[in-house]
């Protein structure tokens, strides 16, 4: 089953999610997203990545994603959450945060738990991707991704939420730009 939700076709269209480990509300301010924001704008303009819808929640991101001819998803999805993964840890160092204390722990603990060599792990391991091979599965994987900030209560309509692609596909200026689907 882990073999599941794994990238095989690097060409192919991807609905992908990343968690912060243990659930942490880590993406509850600014500062936070436009972390992620700024680091897919970076991988758009210089690793060939598309990304073609997103939403940032409280504790993970969604996105559909694919890759311009010759790059590679796999490796850029990997450079994201490692550079992520460090810049979040300093903005959360820098930024006056309540629960800086409290997150860097438990970002320390799940790295002495791994045991891998890291000071911390901010992103649960791997990543859920699905591969979009229908329009119908392309369908529901965008009305879900969305939906998310409607479901969880943020907002009454999906283009309200800033931090999702429902603004660019309903016209509005958006925090970013993506490669709309037909």
């Amino acid at each position: 089953m882990a073999n599941r939700y794994k990238i095989r076709d690097n060409e192919g269209l991807y609905f992908v999610t990343f968690t912060i480990v243990g659930w942490v509300d880590l993406f509850i301010r600014n500062d936070y997203r436009e972390c992620i924001i700024d680091s897919l704008q970076y991988c758009t303009l210089h690793k060939g990545l598309n990304v073609h819808a997103y939403v940032i929640m409280t504790s993970h991101v969604h996105l559909i994603v694919s890759t311009e001819e010759g790059h590679d998803l796999i490796a850029t999805i990997r450079d994201f959450k490692k550079f992520t993964s460090k810049a979040l840890v300093k903005l959360i160092r820098e930024i006056p945060e309540s629960r800086r204390e409290w997150m860097l722990k438990k970002f320390s603990y799940e790295a002495a738990r791994k045991q891998r060599g890291h000071e911390y792990i901010l992103w649960k391991e791997g990543y859920h991707a699905k591969q979009i091979e229908t329009n119908d599965f392309l369908d529901q994987k965008l009305e879900y991704l969305h939906q998310n900030p409607v479901v969880g209560g943020f907002v009454s309509n999906p283009e309200e939420y800033l931090y999702s692609s429902a603004r660019n596909y309903a016209g509005l200026d958006s925090v970013m730009k993506v490669k709309l689907l037909d």
